[in-house]
């Protein structure tokens, strides 16, 4: 399934946003941030890239009864517009996961946690804070699937790395800590523990880590290369 998580000026926005980090690369602003988090800084770009692209794909994996379907072209949240894919309208809600949003920041994490073991327990109590507060701020989008204000969870992300990075006493890990309690914090946090309530959407498809939620997850992982 193809469709944009938003509109395409956002799209142009976040491609602005990904130049200005590779230009930061090439003069070295940031090279050892991305030495820092486990990857080389090609490859930490080249997961960026991915995940922007792979925000406009989604794999079903289920189909449930989504309730009547919401009529409007767009929702608005938070200032941000989305399009509700209506092409995919049939008579239930189809559940995919978003490769940008999902399927790329899962992997990039595990890399991360298999390089750095000595972040996995900061992190995982990341993980708890962030979605913990992602799921507090997160709300459904009729017609489109669960919504969070998109700075929150890199803020979140962000505070909680450095006080469990200083508790457990792996700074040096701090932003492998925050890349990893953001994205999977606000996955768990804004897109599975809001499963049961897609019921209620009316949505034609609800995409874990799609619409809503990309965005959040997307500067979860700028902020936390920027972190260090």
């Amino acid at each position: 399934m193809f469709f944009s998580p938003f509109l395409i000026l956002y799209a142009f926005l976040f491609l602005l946003l990904l130049g200005f980090i590779f230009v930061l690369l090439e003069i070295g602003i940031i090279h050892y941030a991305f030495g820092a988090l486990g990857l080389p800084p090609e490859l930490a770009f080249l997961a960026l890239f991915a995940s922007l692209l792979g925000s406009y794909i989604n794999i079903p994996i289920a189909t449930v009864d989504g309730g009547d379907l919401h009529s409007d072209d767009y929702v608005t949240y938070f200032g941000v517009r989305y399009r509700v894919p209506h092409q995919y309208a049939g008579g239930s809600t189809t559940v995919a996961i978003n490769v940008g949003g999902a399927v790329v920041p899962i992997a990039v994490s595990l890399y991360v946690l298999v390089h750095q073991p000595s972040a996995l327990m900061p992190a995982a109590f990341g993980v708890a804070l962030v979605a913990a507060v992602v799921h507090r701020w997160a709300r459904p989008l009729r017609g489109l699937g669960i919504g969070v204000p998109m700075f929150i969870p890199p803020l979140v992300a962000a505070v909680s790395a450095w006080f469990f990075a200083a508790m457990f006493g792996t700074l040096n890990h701090i932003d492998a800590i925050a890349y990893v309690s953001g994205v999977l914090g606000t996955l768990i946090g804004a897109d599975l523990a809001n499963l049961g309530k897609l019921r209620e959407l009316g949505a034609p498809v609800a995409s874990i880590g799609g619409a809503g939620t990309f965005d959040g997850i997307f500067l979860t992982g700028i902020v936390a290369v920027l972190l260090a």
